[in-house]
């Protein structure tokens, strides 16, 4: 029996969606303590403090405040001999606003004001007056220009921080579907939970031979369509079902992969246009697609790439009635977000599963994201290698070590032949954080088992992860800990 709608009692609870990523990306672009009218009026979240639009209101600001200053005061427009220079507060504001660049443009402009006003008639240039005025916008300049740098670069951090956040929800959505997906009967259901994302891990890491000379695949061409489709209808009991590509808000008709029987994609269909103004699920029980005309597709799904970059969708025509719930659909959302994630992420990690095919997706994930977040910001991060011999006598102390990561740092417990070692990546870290954790374990260590590094005989290596070749540097690191002797 097959379906054209899904419950719509659990589909009210994807509507206010838009709104919300509409609300997180606009709370995004604000700075710290932009959060009010007057904070987003005053202190605007600008990229660029000299862009064409700053350099106008610079200039525009100030010949407003001593045209008004002139209305009250034609004889003295820029309150000279009033015992504080009132005037110098525009070029300060502006100055704190976008920068010394722009402060010191305000000030040329009340410079071009004396000379306008009093130039001719003037016994002298009041140098006293304008030097501490320069001096006044110059300090409230580099006030600007440095909080400006530290808001960026906490930014940077914020960014990297939400998608860990992302990663770690998506992992805990998965976790509860599969102890859910436990208690179906399994006779109904060719492929379980952890084998699909295996192979959508092997699909993504399969996705290189489909890219360029340089072995960096194209997100935007979808590779590994085909097989993840075969996969995602296995899991999600798709019967006829297609995945194509959207550039831009521009469909591609032709369809990349599908699964069932071949069938025609048009564009203008109300749900492949509500998958596009919105990036969310759309069927035809959606509240906000009530009112259309009847749509021929049973559900779209967005495939998005990154910060909400369109790149693709999923178009199912048939699936069995009882598959058509709002579980369904949205583990199948998040398949498309894994397989995403997966192919993009791909371009961070390949280098560093090329030269050391041991280290764990994750670790090589993060050190490569790591070392790009280094060589665009300046931040630094740390690899922690904690060195215990093979014996039994370590057992316990390498136990007791990996119960003591901390919930950002991502380990990896590499084994060699003659030893084995703890290697901590701990993200936003320099030289003092790293001094800290290994005070830290080693006081452990002593409190728990009355030993320190050297009684364990346990050695130490450190890294500092920097933005060129981070698989190579891998490599050096690895080779200096001698794990195999």
């Amino acid at each position: 029996m097959k379906a054209d709608a899904a419950q719509p009692e659990r589909s009210a609870a994807a509507e206010p969606r838009g709104q919300d990523r509409r609300t997180e990306r606009r709370r995004n672009a604000q700075g710290i303590g932009a959060s009010t009218w007057y904070g987003r009026l005053l202190a605007p979240a600008l990229s660029a403090g000299q862009s064409p639009t700053a350099v106008l209101e610079t200039l525009g600001a100030t010949v407003m405040a001593i045209g008004i200053l002139w209305l009250f005061s034609p004889a003295n427009p820029l309150l000279l001999g009033y015992g504080f220079p009132w005037v110098w507060l525009v070029p300060l504001i502006l100055a704190l606003r976008y920068g010394t660049l722009l402060g010191a443009l305000a000030a040329l402009v009340v410079l071009a004001a004396w000379w306008l006003f009093y130039g001719q008639a003037a016994g002298g240039f009041p140098r006293m007056y304008f030097l501490g005025g320069l001096m006044f916008v110059l300090v409230g300049g580099q006030f600007g220009d440095i909080w400006g740098a530290r808001l960026s670069r906490a930014r940077t951090v914020n960014g990297y921080l939400n998608d860990r956040l992302a990663a770690l929800t998506k992992n805990h959505f998965l976790l509860r579907l599969s102890h859910e997906r436990l208690e179906n009967d399994l006779l109904a259901k060719p492929t379980t939970l952890r084998d699909t994302l295996t192979q959508l891990r092997n699909i993504a890491l399969a996705a290189r031979e489909h890219g360029s000379g340089d072995n960096q695949p194209d997100v935007a061409q979808l590779p590994g369509a085909v097989q993840f489709l075969q996969w995602t209808a296995q899991a999600c009991q798709l019967e006829v079902a297609a995945m194509v590509r959207v550039t831009g808000n521009r469909v591609d008709t032709e369809s990349v992969a599908h699964v069932g029987a071949p069938f025609e994609i048009v564009a203008d269909d109300p749900l492949i246009r509500h998958c596009i103004d919105t990036h969310t699920l759309g069927h035809p029980q959606a509240p906000e697609l009530r009112h259309e005309d009847g749509s021929r597709y049973v559900a779209c799904a967005p495939v998005l790439s990154g910060a909400d970059e369109l790149i693709g969708i999923l178009v199912v025509q048939q699936m069995p009635f009882l598959s058509l719930s709002y579980e369904n659909l949205q583990f199948l959302l998040v398949l498309l977000g894994y397989y995403a994630d997966g192919v993009r992420h791909l371009t961070v990690s390949s280098e560093i599963l090329d030269l050391v095919p041991d280290a764990p997706y994750e670790f090589a994930l993060d050190l490569g994201r790591l070392a790009r977040l280094h060589r665009d910001t300046g931040i630094d991060s740390s690899v922690v290698a904690l060195i215990f011999n093979q014996d039994e006598a370590s057992d316990a102390l390498f136990e007791s070590v990996v119960r003591s990561r901390r919930a950002l740092d991502v380990v990896w417990q590499a084994r060699g032949k003659a030893r084995r070692a703890i290697v901590t990546l701990m993200p936003l870290s320099g030289a003092g954080a790293v001094s800290a954790y290994l005070v830290r374990i080693e006081d452990s260590l002593r409190a728990q088992f009355g030993v320190d590094f050297e009684q364990a005989h346990i050695s130490m290596q450190t890294l500092h992860v920097t933005g060129e070749h981070p698989g190579e540097a891998l490599v050096r690191f690895l080779a200096r800990c001698h794990l195999d002797g």
